[in-house]
Order: C-alpha cells, then structure tokens, then sequence
C-alpha cells in the first residue's frame, strides 16, 4: 500500500519524542471509509478535516500495534501505530522459560505469531505440529516460556493466523486472512517488555502494557502471578517512566486491585479488561446483574474499565446507540475504553463478533465511523484499540479530542 504523507501538528503529552518525525502517515484509508459513508452531518465533518492538520492523541491506542497489516507486537508494528497517530500503544505481556517479559499477545501464541515451527526451536514446543487429518485439524503448541529469553529473540515474527487444514508445516503458516496481507510480514522484529518501554519513550508515546494469563501453572518456578504483576511495573520504574504515563491492563480483576494496593500511583490508571463477560448470562442490557456491579468497581478504585465495542452499543429506533452498560458505567464514573476496531474485515454483512449488537446498522465499511462518533459522543468512551489507528487517529484529530 502507498503510504501519502501529511504533515502535522504533533502534540505528546508528559513525553519527548525527540527520535520521532513530527508527521503523522495516515494513508488513504480514513479517507476511503469517509467515502463510504451516507450522506449526512457527520461525513460533512469529517470530510471537512480532509487535508486539515492531525495531532497524535490518546484516544487512539495502538492494539498490539498496527496488527491489521504489520506482524503483531514487533517493532515495525508499534513504529506504524505510532506515525499513524497513535498516542498509546499496547504491549501485552507474558513470560519467557526463564521469567524474562516479552510483548506477545498469549504465552502460547509462538506457533501462530512467529516462524518457531520451521526453526531449530521447533523441538522445544510443548506441541510440536500435527497435520491434518480427516475433520481433525491441524494443530500445534508452543509458548513463549518453552524458550529462554535469548531463544526468544532469534524469531521473526509474522502474521497471526494458522491455515488448520494444513498437512505441512508450511501451509500451517500461510493463513493470512486475505483482507490483511502478508507484505509487511518479511521481518517482523521481536520484542521484549523493556525494549518496548525504550521503543515507546523514543516514539512519544505512552503506554499501555497487558499482563495476559499464563499458559503454565503458577506459581511458575517459584514466580507467583503477584512477582509477575510487580515485575511489569518494576521494569517501568527502572526505566524512570511517569506512573501517568502508563495504563497497566488485565483481564484478571486481582491484578488490577494489586496495583490499586501496591503500586497506587500505577494503580490509578489500571484498566480492568471486562473479565466478567464469562459470566452465566452477561447481558449488557442488563449491567445491575454483574458481580462485582459498576459502583462496587469504583469503591475498590477501579477507574478504568475497557469491554468490547459491542457490549458499550445497541440499537434504539433503528440507530446506534450506547448500551445499558456504557449508561451504568458512566454513572459510576468508570472511564470506558473500547476495543477493538479495525479487527473483523470488510463490514459488508454485520461485522462479525466486534459489532453484533448493533449488526443490523452495520452493512458497509463506512459505517465505522458511526459507530466511532457514538462511543465517543454518547457512550462516554475515552479511548478506542484499533487494529489500524489511522481510523481513529483522522476521527480524534478532527473532533479535537486529546
């Protein structure tokens, strides 16, 4: 894809960005979903910030970088997130054999996100691959903690995605969706949690480090998940980097309120990753019948809560509209962070898993932005994980959002 270059304006809040280009590249694709759309007041809009200057801003977050075209967590993923206007940008977390932190989006991703399987590490997975058989899939197993630290880094990372009716190790590889692409896919360069914290600090953007559940049992080789979740901060202060300027996240609601308890000024901005939708009944329509509730969330001093996009929307009269839960959330003063755009392909037939409460509203690629305009404007959200943040880059920067 040819990238056009737009000049602009570069605001980093609390970071210098003295190794980064003041210009944002966002492509033509804010600009191809604008022509999708149907005519009306909020395209004249954004059609009018066409060719206006862009800032980077914080309510676009890099999801694992730029995944939508880059090899998930490399450095050439997070460097794209960033020129694309991304002011926080994500790397998950998890553990190497020996207890190093790497950014990968599981412990047990290796088999799909990097080139393990055709290299000498192939040996060391916990499952080495399985071809095909019959209605029986392809398979394989490896994890970040069957390799050291050093291991590790000899990968190259590569597009997340695995073809299961694969009878070789080859064709197990090739399973791109063929909405992403694999042109970036040459080289895609591992990560560790400190050289994402050193990449980060030199792009101007902030943080916003995933502590994903562990694939072995804990605690793992005398390391309890209270050391795992004390090490992810440990390595930011090391680095002397702001406790404002990271948004520590996780699934697993005890993390975040052993930051609350032991790391309060991290604490602050702990993002609690909406664990609760593997309750019995999860009805966002319903949000009074979650445990804990949205106020008791609060007065454990949550402040941050990101569930997917589909439980903050619904469908009033025939439009998009916040849900129940986005409404209870904002009442408890929860501060609501949506994920994640740019994740389900073109949007010509309901647009997958990410939009299914609102599916019926959902018939071309242009209806994104809608649906960016009401998590923003009515559902109180203040920040959007997008697969390709120039999305949400173009819609920030011309609402003037931070």
């Amino acid at each position: 894809m040819r990238i056009f270059k737009m000049a602009a304006a570069v605001a980093f809040t609390g970071l210098a960005a003295s190794a980064f280009a003041a210009t944002i590249e966002l492509g033509p694709r804010p600009y191809y979903l604008i022509d999708q759309m149907d005519d009306g007041p909020l395209k004249e809009k954004l059609s009018a910030c066409i060719g206006q200057p862009l800032k980077s801003t914080e309510f676009s977050i890099g999801h694992r970088g730029a995944a939508l075209q880059f090899p998930e967590h490399t450095r050439e993923s997070y460097k794209a997130a960033a020129r694309m206007g991304a002011g926080i940008v994500e790397c998950d977390v998890t553990f190497t054999k020996d207890k190093e932190l790497v950014c990968r989006h599981a412990q047990n991703d290796l088999h799909t996100t990097t080139n393990i399987l055709t290299s000498d590490l192939a040996a060391k997975c916990t499952r080495g691959f399985k071809a095909a058989i019959g209605e029986t899939p392809a398979s394989a197993e490896c994890r970040a903690s069957d390799v050291t630290l050093a291991e590790f880094k000899t990968l190259n990372g590569k597009m997340d995605a695995a073809n299961k009716k694969a009878t070789t190790v080859e064709d197990y590889m090739d399973g791109t969706a063929g909405w992403r692409t694999d042109l970036y896919a040459t080289k895609g360069s591992l990560m560790t949690h400190k050289d994402s914290i050193d990449l980060f600090r030199d792009l101007g953007v902030k943080f916003t480090p995933e502590l994903k559940s562990p694939s072995v049992e804990m605690p793992y080789e005398g390391f309890s998940q209270e050391d795992y979740a004390q090490k992810l901060i440990d390595e930011y202060k090391a680095a002397g980097i702001p406790a404002a300027d990271v948004f520590p996240q996780s699934f697993n609601l005890n993390d975040v309120l052993y930051w609350i308890k032991n790391e309060p000024e991290f604490g602050k901005q702990a993002v609690y990753l909406e664990g609760r939708l593997r309750q019995s009944g999860f009805d966002p329509m319903a949000p009074e019948n979650l445990s804990p509730t949205m106020a008791e969330l609060k007065e454990m001093g949550v402040n941050y809560l990101a569930p997917p996009l589909w439980v903050l929307l619904t469908m009033e009269e025939g439009k998009i509209a916040p849900s129940a839960y986005a409404k209870a959330a904002n009442a408890a003063g929860l501060k609501l962070i949506a994920w994640t755009l740019e994740r389900s392909g073109p949007l010509t037939n309901g647009g997958g898993w990410y939009f299914q409460t609102v599916k019926d509203a959902i018939d071309s690629d242009g209806k994104v932005y809608e649906v960016v305009d009401v998590l923003a404007k009515e559902a109180g959200v203040v920040g959007i994980f997008s697969d390709w943040p120039a999305t949400t880059s173009f819609y920030a920067s011309c609402m003037g959002l931070k």
